[in-house]
């Protein structure tokens, strides 16, 4: 079996261990299946041994999911009433004098004379 290598930028490294880790895989599950199968016969045939482990039986001690996501939740504040400052500013607003619309302007404005048909006629001036 060759060594397997990494290609880390333009320079390419052995790998010296006796496992297989590449970050993408290319290969197809049966060739994957047949270097898994082709690790697990050397190390078994260095002397390497295989326990038998009951089934059901978890690596994680604590016993705990590792995969939950916790979520907390704050208690909600609480809230200021606000009619009373809803109310102050309804007032101020009722009690503002209302802008006058006695306005003049001061450009002079034009206006569209149509006849009596709604087409237009003439522009004029208005001041």
């Amino acid at each position: 079996m060759q060594k397997p290598t990494i290609k880390i930028g333009t320079f390419y490294k052995t790998i010296e261990t006796s496992y297989l880790c590449s970050m993408a895989s290319n290969k197809s599950k049966h060739q994957q299946r047949e270097e898994l199968g082709e690790m697990i016969q050397q190390f078994l045939l260095s002397g390497g041994e295989v326990q038998a482990i009951a089934r059901g039986t978890s690596g994680n001690e604590s016993n705990t999911n590792l995969f939950k996501q916790t979520t907390q939740f704050e208690p909600k504040p609480n809230r200021t009433p606000l009619t009373e400052v809803v109310k102050t500013l309804e007032e101020r607003k009722k009690s503002k004098p209302e802008a006058s619309s006695s306005r003049t302007s001061r450009r002079p404005k034009k206006r569209l004379i149509v006849d009596d048909f709604g087409d237009p006629v003439r522009w004029v001036w208005d001041e």
